[in-house]
């Protein structure tokens, strides 16, 4: 074969993520702050991107006819759902005791809510106005209704201050409040501290001790010991029985009850109140100034019972960004640019701000889009309660929609839906399946937890459950599990194993 340069033609198929999809892709996984900040930073680089005002997307959930399949549209759509048994009936069951709301699916409505705040405003309306029966005349300075948050520290130098004359021990107390850690402990070994102050370890345990009677009780403590004792010596219940029992907290622990009976030199009934006094005690007293806030959760979704029957689902618009080109101003800048330069950068950021505004609708919608598949899949759980979660993978939603899974997957990562039950993650609602013994529709692994989590609730001492028993309960119940699942499902809901509840429910608590 002769080596020579020659030409040749071939075709070939590639995919190419352009900078364009790459966009979308990324916008897709955001949650709502994320792409609140990803939108302020376009907006600030992007001359021809300025915020639009708000206008709400919307699906309808309806039971229609029962002939009628599944019709799905975006913004303003309407879905009816045939009667298959997934909507709740006239009589529909109690809501789970481990959700803890009250909603009912006929005590709520549009209509019924509107009544009420229309009936509600004009009480309102002159709130606070001169004259008006308010709790403030509204004269009060606003700088005069904030709260200011005391810190630990200032807390304790505060009293440091009132309590301690000696110049010498205050510095020794700063030290000793600096060092104190976030459950409010210090170090047990005190040599550290009087080598770094330059003075004698009697001085250092001195100055301890008057910290000790500070406020909160059982602050400044070196060990768990001494703080109960510290807090049991300030309700005046620190007698020797106790003293016993602080000794051998350990024995305690292990639930050893009749040991430790002979060790505090006293009967069933006594022990018993000893260890509900001493359970009332707070083991960390810093706690009580820890004032870090819960991040509270924004949905990205409302979702809410529609008057007749089914739901209605609303994107947030509180959390949504929403954009618009303004071409106006596109087509006076374009008109008046000379330079090459100057007109492709004006092209370009044109065709970036009509992209982000396309990705920001194809996001919204997309989210809408799996939100109501999800809805209609879990029709049943929304209706009557966990115990009618079906299993579902993303494969699932992904074929309804016809959408990829990795785009579902996408959509619902760090995305939130407000429902009357609560709010849950959309991930929540994908669960693996457990089969049925009767040959029935498969039950969700999230129902057989709650199952679990139900049966160890309602023990008595006397009826402990072994892993084994909740085997033979769920199979009578058309559960196909094993027993080590049993154990793995109770290990991941943090309850203990059936020895140690039975020493927990003990009567001694």
């Amino acid at each position: 074969m002769v080596i020579s340069p020659r030409l040749e033609l071939r075709t070939s198929q590639t995919l190419v993520m352009t900078p364009q999809l790459q966009q979308a892709i990324k916008l897709l996984q955001l949650n709502n702050l994320e792409l609140t900040a990803y939108v302020d930073n376009e907006l600030e680089n992007n001359p021809l991107l300025e915020l639009e005002e708000d206008s709400g997307d919307t699906a309808e959930l309806s039971n229609g006819p029962a002939d009628k399949g599944p019709v799905v549209s975006v913004a303003s759509a309407t879905l009816d759902l045939s009667d298959d048994g997934m909507v709740g009936g006239n009589g529909d069951e109690a809501l789970d005791v481990d959700y803890d709301n009250v909603w009912n699916n006929d005590s709520v409505s549009d209509s019924a809510t509107d009544e009420t705040n229309c009936a509600l405003a004009p009480a309102f309306d002159n709130w606070g106005s001169p004259g008006s029966s308010g709790f403030d005349d509204g004269s009060a300075d606003f700088e005069q209704t904030l709260s200011k948050e005391v810190s630990l520290r200032a807390h304790l130098m505060g009293q440091l201050n009132m309590d301690i004359a000696e110049p010498a021990h205050r510095v020794i107390g700063a030290y000793l409040i600096d060092t104190m850690d976030s459950s409010g402990y210090v170090a047990p070994d005190l040599a550290a501290a009087a080598e770094g102050l330059g003075c004698d370890e009697g001085t250092v345990e001195v100055v301890l001790h008057r910290l000790q009677q500070f406020d909160p009780p059982g602050i400044m403590a070196r060990n768990l010991r001494e703080c109960l004792a510290l807090q049991l010596q300030d309700r005046d219940r620190l007698d020797p029985a106790m003293v016993a029992m602080l000794d051998n907290l350990k024995v305690l622990a292990r639930h050893e009850y009749s040991e430790l009976m002979g060790l505090c030199g006293v009967d069933n009934e006594d022990l018993r109140d000893m260890i509900v006094e001493l359970r009332a005690l707070n083991p960390k007293p810093a706690a009580a100034f820890d004032h870090v806030k819960a991040q509270l959760v924004i949905p990205d979704i409302f979702m809410r019972p529609r008057t007749g029957g089914g739901w209605i689902l609303e994107l947030n618009n509180d959390t949504l960004p929403r954009v618009l080109v303004n071409n106006h101003y596109y087509t006076q800048v374009n008109s008046s640019v000379r330079s090459r330069e100057d007109r492709h950068y004006i092209n370009n950021c044109f065709q970036s701000a009509n992209w982000l505004v396309k990705s920001l609708h194809q996001r919204a919608n997309t989210i809408l889009k799996v939100a109501t598949e999800i809805v209609l899949q879990q029709d049943g759980f929304f209706a009557r309660g966990i115990q009618n979660l079906r299993p579902l993978v993303l494969r699932d939603i992904a074929n309804a929609i016809s959408m990829h899974e990795s785009t579902v997957s996408r959509v619902t990562s760090n995305k939130y839906m407000a429902t009357p039950r609560g709010i849950y993650e959309l991930k929540y609602f994908f669960t693996s399946s457990l089969a049925n013994i009767t040959g029935g529709n498969s039950h969700s692994s999230e129902w057989v937890r709650h199952r679990i989590r139900a049966l160890c609730d309602e023990e008595v001492p006397g009826t402990i459950l072994s892993d084994d028993r909740i085997t033979d309960i769920l199979k009578r119940e058309g559960v196909a599990i094993a027993r080590r699942t049993v154990a793995k499902y109770r290990e991941s809901l943090g309850i203990a194993s059936s020895p140690q509840r039975r020493r927990l429910k003990s009567t001694y608590l």
